[in-house]
């Protein structure tokens, strides 16, 4: 509305209509931008600022439904506008998403993004800049493309590929647009987003319980995804490795109309967290973990050594993984600025994680430094398991580390990770099955507290498969390169199980590298 004579020439109910919509557009937006300072942890205190915030927006989505013509002719209501508000509806679903791990949610996300597209509400935004706007052009085309880095993400996490391959097409003639129109900063920034997504875009069934098997009765509730590693590929504050454990602890849809009631874990994803924040997550799931639930750690980061070794050697003595700092770092490495006699107070130390061993813990470590999480205890004799990666890998696979490890990898997709260390990059789609269907007859019966679990069951599974892989395989010859655990697996009823080591070697003849592997059933020691 434009001018005193003009608002005069307006119906007083068209004004109202016009001064309604501006409150609920002000409140909306409020209350979006108030969802950054609730706590991420804990499942009571942000639930109800949730509610309030989706009952705004669901009075704003309606309310412009209602009175579209109104807000044209007396507003001015662009598209663009109205994609705005269901871009804030679908990023409001997918955050809600984030906190309780239900799939729902995510799919009602990807519905309001999908719509956007459909109906092509930012179709007008590249040349919004010839026209009068609230927005000058190029701030304009940046919400466009950030909600197709949105949809990208929720797209990945749906495995919906065949679409994120053809949005990556879309956002990527959309960057080349936006870079040859405006000339400004960010340019680099967004064709580095595109070259992680499609590092991205590059990435079974549960095996059954044997009858008369003997199982804990434990459930997975909480998982904690924490990433810090240096230098590796992200994409929306989710590194390569989280997004592969965020996959391995959902539950793949369900073909049937009636899936299985399976809910899946609830997941706080922490992209380089700082020790206080991460001690604040861990706190929050330990309190509210329900009885007979376990939590799980899974700590993604770049390892901490020891500076020296001392006559007693207790569990903030072997160093650990590090945890976000602002300071004292310099091209990505920590810097040493204290008395070497001290600890690294950034360092997250298998000591710090013996208070919440009260309750049933399951820790995987992937880390340079994961050996050092070998030297645990046990203190209250609850059910506890460490899975620790590798610590040095052979020199070929080394320059992969930037897109993933390979022991998140084998723990994400076993077959996908085992064609990763014979150099294969592919495969025909039908030996892809036959090899999919031998995996499923690989199994074991350690660590049976958690094996009633059917996420930890498959993690358990991975892990002993990556093991007995490894094992065999001929560049893998030092210690440091075979995933440990504590406790120690029994080896000659897991990793070194003549039936384990059959099935590898099936596979790798399957796939015609049986060359890279020995061929024998004995215990490897001796090698």
């Amino acid at each position: 509305m434009t001018g005193a004579g003009a608002e005069d020439d307006i119906p007083l109910s068209e004004r109202k209509t016009v001064t309604d919509f501006c409150y609920l557009l002000d409140k909306s937006k409020q209350l979006f931008n108030g969802l950054r300072d609730l706590p991420q942890y804990g499942h009571k205190q942000w639930q109800s600022y949730f509610g309030r915030t989706f009952d705004v927006y669901t009075k704003l989505w309606k309310f412009q439904q209602q009175h579209r013509q109104v807000l044209d002719n007396r507003y001015g209501l662009k598209r663009w506008q109205i994609g705005e508000v269901a871009s804030k509806i679908g990023q409001l679903y997918y955050h809600y998403y984030l906190r309780t791990s239900e799939t729902s949610y995510l799919n009602e996300a990807f519905s309001f993004y999908s719509a956007i597209r459909q109906r092509s509400y930012y179709y007008q935004v590249n040349k919004e800049d010839r026209c009068p706007s609230p927005l000058p052009g190029p701030e304009l085309v940046v919400k466009k493309l950030r909600y197709y880095a949105r949809y990208i993400v929720v797209c990945l996490l749906l495995n919906k590929m065949d679409l994120v391959k053809v949005l990556v097409k879309e956002l990527s003639d959309e960057i080349e647009d936006y870079t040859q129109r405006f000339n400004t900063e960010d340019q680099l920034e967004w064709n580095l987003v595109l070259q992680e997504v499609a590092a991205f875009v590059e990435e079974g069934g549960v095996p059954q319980l044997e009858q008369g098997m003997v199982v804990g009765q434990l459930t997975l509730s909480d998982a904690l995804v924490i990433g810090n590693c240096n230098n590796q590929v992200k994409f929306s504050e989710l590194t390569v490795d989280m997004f592969r454990m965020l996959q391995a602890l959902e539950r793949e849809p369900e073909p049937s109309e009636k899936p299985a009631k399976r809910e899946n874990p609830h997941k706080y994803l922490l992209y380089k967290p700082t020790f206080s924040q991460l001690y604040s997550f861990l706190s929050a799931s330990f309190k509210e973990l329900p009885a007979n639930s376990v939590l799980l750690v899974y700590l993604s980061a770049t390892g901490v050594f020891p500076t020296g070794h001392t006559d007693y050697e207790g569990p903030y003595d072997f160093g650990g993984v590090l945890t976000n700092t602002n300071r004292d770092v310099i091209n990505g490495e920590t810097v040493q600025k204290r008395n070497q006699a001290q600890k690294e107070m950034h360092c997250l130390h298998p000591g710090d994680l013996f208070p919440f061993t009260r309750k049933p813990l399951f820790i995987i470590v992937d880390s340079s430094n994961s050996s050092a999480y070998k030297n645990f205890s046990n203190l209250f004799g609850q059910p506890l398991v460490c899975l620790l990666s590798p610590t040095v890998y052979p020199k070929s696979m080394q320059d992969q580390s930037q897109r993933g490890s390979l022991f998140t990898l084998f723990l994400y997709s076993p077959l996908m990770a085992f064609l990763s260390v014979c150099g294969l990059s592919s495969m025909r789609q039908g030996l892809w099955e036959k090899a999919q269907e031998l995996l499923q007859r690989v199994y074991h019966q350690a660590f049976l507290q958690f094996y009633g679990d059917e996420f930890l069951r498959l993690l358990l599974i991975r892990f002993v498969f990556c093991s007995a892989t490894l094992r065999l395989h001929k560049l893998f010859r030092e210690s440091r390169s075979f995933p440990e655990s504590y406790p120690q697996l029994p080896k000659q009823d897991t990793v070194e199980s003549s039936p384990l080591q059959r099935h590898v070697l099936e596979l790798a003849t399957m796939l015609d590298v049986q060359n890279l592997f020995y061929d024998n059933t004995l215990s490897l020691d001796d090698y």
